[in-house]
Order: structure tokens, then sequence, then C-alpha cells
């Protein structure tokens, strides 16, 4: 194996590592890393062969990373096997996902605090103090997702000049 090979490989099981602990599926990060070297499209036969483990488990991270939004299904002239492809930037979809949980999290506070009796001081206060944090992250998110765009469309520019 190059040495090029072996950093290709120790990066995919990285990314398989780092998505594990927070709290995904070892191969659906493994994927990710497969994707971010190698872009797309590869068949899921090409995928199980090249991460070696099973088309199925395969099928299956590639369903979860394409609800994420991080994977988009294509197809292959003449070919009637399922194809992904990393979605550029994807990391602004996983991003703008995290600010819709977020927002659901932070309803879902607010409706605790309107519902639970005033005179229960030490729930609301933590509940408030657990809404703040909630929207101040879910604002900061999208004041990043704001940044990393724009920064993504002067690089688009530059690549037209």
């Amino acid at each position: 194996m190059s040495d090029a090979q072996q950093a290709i490989s120790a990066f995919i099981e990285r990314m398989g590592l780092a998505a594990q602990s927070d709290g995904m599926p070892r191969i659906a990060g493994r994927m990710l890393g497969y994707f971010i070297i190698h872009g797309g499209p590869a068949s899921l036969a090409e995928l199980a062969q090249s991460l070696q483990v099973s088309r199925a488990s395969v099928s299956t991270n590639a369903r979860i990373l394409r609800n994420l939004g991080v994977l988009e299904a294509t197809a292959m002239p003449g070919d009637r096997q399922d194809y992904y492809q990393l979605v550029e930037r994807h990391y602004l979809r996983l991003l703008e996902g995290h600010v819709e949980r977020m927002g659901t999290m932070s309803a879902s506070l607010a409706q605790a605090e309107r519902e639970l009796p005033a005179d229960w001081a030490g729930a609301q206060a933590r509940l408030a103090d657990m809404h703040h944090f909630i929207d101040t992250a879910r604002d900061n998110t999208r004041k990043l997702i704001e940044r990393l765009a724009r920064r993504g469309d002067k690089a688009s520019t530059k690549g037209r000049s």
C-alpha cells in the first residue's frame, strides 16, 4: 500500500471514529470520509468493496447520509445501480439540519416554561437557562452558515474569472 493509500485509509477510519463519537454509525462516518476524498459518484457495490463492509450496511448508511443532506443519489446512463455522490458544501446542510433541530428543542423548552407552574423556581430557571443556550447557539450557527455560504460564493466567483 502506498503512502497516499495509507493516508486515505487512515483518514477514512478517523472519520468513522469521529462519527461514532457523535452518536452516528461508524460506517456512515467512513462513507463520509470516502466521499470527501473521492467525491463520487460511487455505486453501493464500489463502496462496499472499498470500505470492506456489506452492501446492506452501505445501503443503510447511504440512506442516513442522504437524509442528512450529505449525499445525493445519482444515476449513470445505462446502469441500473444506485450511485451516490457528495453534495456540494455538504457541511452547510449538516448545520442547517442542526439549526432545525435546535428550533424544535427551543419550542419544546418554551412550551415547558409556559406549562410548568411559576412556583417551580428551580425547574423554571433550568428551562430558561437551557432555552437561552439553545437560542444563542441557533443564532450563532445561522451566522456561521451565512459566513460559510458567502465564503463559498466568493470562491466560486474567483473560479469563474
